[in-house]
């Protein structure tokens, strides 16, 4: 794909509520982070979530996440998640997460997210307005 795109970028504070007994980020903080930054890359496009659900009444759900811890993040740190699509199929897409502070990668995610029917609750192929809006994502690519 030659179309680059710089991946979506979110900073996110982290506050005393974020950190465990240890006084970093509880683990699973950093999926709440990057749901955010999900959330907030496809309101900049042209279907978000919440139009979605209302008028299609679909749904996107976490597939499969593997998280890689590197680094802790504690409080009070301004943090970013990168966000890049990395695979678009008809019912599901993967995306990268990188969760950096200034430049170090502190928790990368591979996270594929699979398309639901609300009624049925089962699979199904992405609408075709949200297909068009997911591929306004395609190519992004690390800073």
């Amino acid at each position: 794909m030659t179309d680059h795109r710089p991946p979506h970028v979110l900073p996110v504070r982290v506050y005393f509520e974020d950190t465990d007994a240890g006084g970093v980020v509880y683990h699973a903080n950093y999926l709440n982070y990057a749901e955010r930054a999900r959330t907030e890359m496809m309101r900049l496009g042209s279907y978000d979530h919440a139009r979605m659900v209302r008028e299609l009444n679909h749904v996107f759900v976490v597939r499969r996440c593997d998280m890689d811890f590197r680094a802790p993040a504690v409080l009070d740190d301004l943090i970013q998640v990168e966000t890049m699509m990395t695979g678009l199929k008809g019912a599901s897409m993967a995306l990268r997460q990188d969760i950096t502070r200034d430049g170090q990668l502190l928790v990368g995610i591979n996270i594929t997210l699979a398309c639901v029917n609300m009624e049925t609750m089962r699979p199904a192929r992405f609408p075709a307005e949200v297909m068009a809006a997911l591929k306004e994502f395609e190519g992004a690519e690390a800073a």
